[in-house]
């Protein structure tokens, strides 16, 4: 058999419209087109020194050694000018896998990314904390890129993104945008993060709250007057708040509480969805927080959220099963698809009218 060759695979991936591609010892390569995942029959199972030899073609000596001493890594390589691919290397009973994620080279606009218009008003906020959240390969950071798009071409902002690896790469426009890498900018999300705030931002992107003590460190830096955006995976508003505040050991969850009601500005959950037609859509939940909203995280009745989002519309809020129910009537998605996604789905058949 020749040698996997990364050009040739991924040029096929590309082809293919794929979001993912998956290499593990003793498979065919995997591909995720329109969630759905398939092999690539045309290959044959694929051995350790395949995976191996991909690896070396992708990898500097520095990455080596560091996937040789944590027994996994995050990286982005290219693909000549045509995309460029985040890639997290594993080891999976002894042997290495790959896990990629194809991401496009043009930042999307947020025009083009079929959001509701309340998230052109969110990107254009000054200061607090923006969220959003969903389950991996989603959107997330899509969305958040382009609402940084939107902050980049109508005012002039110094953005700094803290990224593992970065995704997508911006091109100055009327900001100053900054985009540091784990371990290739800075050795660590604690060294990088205490340093945000004398590196003079408007607008900070953390990649990801992965642990307390970046979540405490999205708070300081908002608290501080700055514009944070931040993902969590997490399935809704309410639980991306309890999520956040139970991280805290409990003698610190009344604080953080407080703090929390008076810097979060806005929770955007998305989910992608197959569409009738062809390729994904986004069906969007997006709290914006209020007086009301602010009291019930302050008093710890998260669990009246969902209300007030149900009644929040004309205050640009979106319930997630309106923009299931408003997509299913539409005729781009399914019904099944739909039911999949949602968190209440008595309620959505109900919204459709379905008997189903």
């Amino acid at each position: 058999m020749a040698k996997l060759n990364v050009a040739q695979l991924l040029e096929q991936v590309v082809k293919m419209g794929a979001s993912d591609l998956h290499l593990s010892m003793g498979v065919s390569p995997v591909v995720r087109v329109n969630t759905v995942l398939s092999p690539l029959s045309d290959f044959p199972p694929l051995t350790t020194e395949d995976i191996e030899f991909f690896l070396s073609q992708i990898l500097n000596q520095e990455q080596k050694d560091i996937l040789d001493v944590n027994k996994e890594l995050d990286l982005s390589v290219a693909l000549g000018k045509k995309v460029r691919f985040r890639v997290n290397v594993f080891f999976q009973k002894g042997y290495p896998s790959v896990a990629m994620r194809t991401i496009p080279l043009v930042v999307p606009s947020l025009e083009t990314l079929n959001l509701p218009p309340v998230v052109n008003s969110i990107a254009d906020l000054k200061h607090g904390l923006v969220l959003v959240v969903g389950p991996t390969g989603h959107g997330k950071s899509t969305t958040i890129a382009g609402m940084l798009d939107r902050i980049n071409s109508t005012r002039a902002e110094h953005i700094l993104t803290i990224e593992d690896p970065i995704e997508y790469i911006f091109t100055n426009k009327k900001s100053l945008i900054e985009q540091r890498e784990m371990y290739l900018d800075t050795h660590s999300w604690e060294v990088a993060l205490k340093a945000v705030l004398r590196q003079d931002p408007n607008v900070v992107f953390i990649g990801e709250m992965r642990d307390h003590d970046s979540m405490q460190a999205a708070l300081t830096i908002a608290e501080t007057g700055h514009l944070v955006f931040t993902t969590l995976h997490t399935n809704s508003a309410a639980q991306t708040i309890d999520r956040i505040i139970d991280s805290f050991p409990e003698g610190q969850q009344g604080q953080v509480r407080i703090q929390l009601s008076q810097i979060l500005e806005a929770v955007i959950s998305q989910r992608l969805i197959p569409s009738t037609s062809k390729g994904l859509v986004p069906a969007i939940e997006v709290l914006i927080v209020n007086t009301a909203v602010s009291n019930m995280i302050r008093e710890g009745k998260t669990h009246q959220i969902d209300n007030v989002i149900n009644t929040g519309a004309s205050l640009g809020m979106v319930a997630l099963n309106s923009s299931l129910a408003d997509l299913i009537n539409a005729g781009e998605i399914d019904l099944n698809e739909a039911l999949k996604m949602s968190l209440h789905t008595d309620e959505l058949r109900n919204l459709v009218g379905s008997k189903k």
